[in-house]
């Protein structure tokens, strides 16, 4: 017994389903409407390379995206998210058929008109998700040689964050807060040290990771042991640095509306207190 039963052809690679349990489905893989009419079983073997989309909001913007993409631009979309698939072998929010379609969709119509746009928070977008980030290389390269384009590595950090927030299950626009907030974090540790920091530096990527999964703790409630001696030493020996990871600690409260442990301060200022000592 097949699994799906063909409902309505939207075009060769998509197409609207009944699934054995009588819910309806949106089916998305490369050809698979092709050559079929209605009623017809999908078998096993193309079910396994296909998407299924099961939500009816996903299905629903899915659909009203369709009308503005070409054959061989939804083609190359489709053959990203396998890409992303396959690479990130996890499961992945199927959001990411709307978000990301919607996003190349718009990216390149952009590209076209001659409209590019900065990405503020590449190099941080980079340094906090590097696996995300090489995958995403891999799907703008695939994009670019396939639909003779060149986007710009710009798109790489944009697309990163959308495999992240399909990996991880959360909302891109939360991603996408807490880039902004360490964004915000690292402007502030450079007007206080008065220099810009070396973004290609490990001491960098560390800082940058360190805030990453300090906002992960505090959003998730999670309480650090508090090194006391430690942080008497730290506060005593390099007040400037501890000072300032108290501020840092403060616009992280404010922007997250959750408290924040004490002791994040003192691991915060010896992040700090490192990068400090290599800028001497």
């Amino acid at each position: 017994m097949s699994e799906f039963n063909v409902k309505k052809l939207l075009n060769n690679n998509v197409l609207i389903a009944s699934a054995s349990n009588g819910d309806e489905v949106v089916l998305i893989g490369k050809g698979i409407g092709f050559g079929r009419k209605k009623d017809d079983p999908i078998d096993d073997s193309s079910v396994e390379k296909t998407f299924v989309l099961k939500g009816a909001k996903e299905q629903e913007q899915y659909k009203k995206l369709l009308p503005y993409l070409d054959e061989d631009m939804l083609d190359v979309i489709i053959s990203s998210i396998e890409l992303i698939r396959k690479r990130t072998n996890s499961f992945l929010n199927e959001h990411i058929h709307v978000a990301l379609t919607d996003h190349i969709m718009f990216a390149i119509t952009r590209l076209m008109r001659g409209m590019s746009i900065r990405n503020p928070f590449l190099v941080e977008t980079k340094a906090l998700y590097p696996f995300e980030y090489e995958v995403a290389r891999e799907v703008v390269q695939l994009i670019n040689e396939t639909a003779n384009v060149d986007l710009p590595e710009g798109e790489i950090g944009f697309i990163a964050l959308h495999i992240h927030s399909s990996m991880v299950n959360k909302d891109l626009s939360e991603i996408n807060q807490h880039s902004q907030l360490i964004s915000r974090l690292i402007e502030t540790i450079e007007d206080q040290f008065e220099i810009p920091l070396n973004k290609e530096s490990v001491d960098y990527m560390r800082l940058v990771r360190h805030i990453r999964y300090t906002i992960e703790r505090v959003l998730n409630g999670e309480k650090v042991e508090e090194p006391e001696k430690i942080a008497s030493l730290l506060k005593e020996e390099y007040p400037m640095c501890y000072n300032l990871s108290w501020k840092l600690v403060k616009m992280m409260q404010q922007t997250l509306k959750k408290p924040v442990y004490d002791a994040e301060a003192v691991y915060l200022t010896m992040h700090l207190q490192r990068i400090q000592n290599k800028i001497k």
